[in-house]
């Protein structure tokens, strides 16, 4: 899912640039949609997104044979346990680069036991890598803060983002009516009705429980408004509590999309982007709604605050805080106008610093130089 949804293209481009690319990531249903759109090899290892001791320890040595064989001279890992693994394997396996990117911390939303155990194991991958890349800002300056990883080994690439968006993709003058017409069909799209829109998987990390109970709220007021949710249920992992489950099952004005490729025509659709989740890194997410001129939303986290400043290009309220959301989101349906303006602020500093092509040329460049 990694290589499919959060580095499209980026492979491609660096094969087409002079290296020889191999992907490594756990199988799944992505993997030849993956092999055909980015045209490098790849070799599977069954990493899990959970603590699993004996799993990692043979996906630990399954790695290390890869890169003895391969003798890379660039190992670059994403998500928290390909980076734990990768780098562990790399460091062992003598290679000189080493890079981690960083593209949020599990540990934010952590207490106890599980904090400390998720703070050995970010700063064992630090240790063991020789670059670390956050890719946004404020990710940089907790890190920094905690004392995860020495200052010098760490590096934003260009203004931040991972893969950067394809802005002629999320630009409303490209859709397909015809597929506009379908998703409309879909939601059963009126125009009498307004559409909050949130895309992300459905999880208490995203802040799916605070913003499903405030939108009943809202509706008591505005009998027109809809709720969208785009996004898969992840019910070994985050669960969602029952009863936010049972009001997203039985609420008529709240539409679950389980999954979809086209969120740019949701987007389109929607009068509102809703984003209140409690940690990211850099939300591709938002760099989509702000580059489709959809007015946002969202909590007051790493990654957001990056790209949305609050009442200058959107609206920011604090993680968590369900009164803060609700007077922020009753004003944006007060104030369409204001809410306009802003989003296309917000577009304009998207397409301006977050173009796919302009965060690849920047790794790229960073790639030669480690190299060379």
């Amino acid at each position: 899912m990694a290589l499919r949804y959060l580095l499209p293209g980026q492979m491609r481009f660096m094969a087409a640039n002079g290296f020889d690319v191999l992907m490594i990531s756990a199988d799944g249903k992505e993997l030849p949609e993956v092999i055909e759109m980015e045209q490098c090899r790849h070799i599977i290892v069954p990493m899990t997104r959970k603590i699993t001791p004996f799993t990692d320890l043979k996906c630990l040595f399954r790695l290390i044979k890869i890169f003895r064989k391969e003798k890379p001279d660039i190992v670059h890992t994403h998500t928290p346990k390909a980076g734990l693994l990768g780098m562990l394997a790399a460091k062992i396996c003598g290679v000189k680069v080493r890079i981690h990117t960083v593209a949020g911390l599990p540990l934010m939303v952590e207490k106890g036991f599980k904090y400390q155990l998720l703070k050995f194991i970010e700063k064992l991958t630090y240790a063991a890598a020789s670059h670390v890349w956050p890719n946004s800002n404020s990710l940089m300056r907790f890190i920094n803060r905690n004392k995860l990883c020495k200052t010098a080994k760490l590096n934003i690439i260009a203004k931040g983002s991972t893969n950067g968006i394809p802005v002629n993709r999320f630009n409303k003058e490209n859709l397909d009516e015809k597929i506009i017409d379908e998703i409309k069909d879909q939601i059963s799209y009126s125009t009498e009705q307004t559409y909050l829109l949130c895309i992300g998987r459905l999880v208490k990390d995203k802040g799916l429980i605070e913003l499903v109970h405030v939108f009943t709220q809202l509706q008591k007021d505005n009998a027109n408004l809809k709720l969208i949710l785009v996004g898969e249920f992840e019910n070994a992992l985050d669960p969602l509590p029952a009863a936010t489950l049972l009001e997203i099952e039985n609420n008529s004005s709240i539409i679950h999309i389980n999954w979809s490729n086209q969120v740019e025509y949701f987007m389109h659709l929607a009068g509102f982007f809703v984003f209140p989740s409690h940690r990211e890194g850099f939300p591709n997410v938002l760099l989509q709604a702000g580059s489709m001129g959809l007015p946002v939303i969202c909590s007051h986290i790493t990654g957001n605050i990056d790209i949305v400043t609050n009442n200058e290009t959107g609206l920011i309220f604090e993680s968590g805080n369900e009164q803060q959301m609700l007077k922020l989101l009753q004003y944006a349906l007060l104030h369409p106008q204001h809410m306009q303006e802003m989003a296309k602020k917000l577009q304009q500093h998207v397409r301006e610093n977050y173009r796919q092509e302009n965060i690849w040329q920047n790794m790229l460049e960073a790639y030669k130089t480690l190299v060379n």
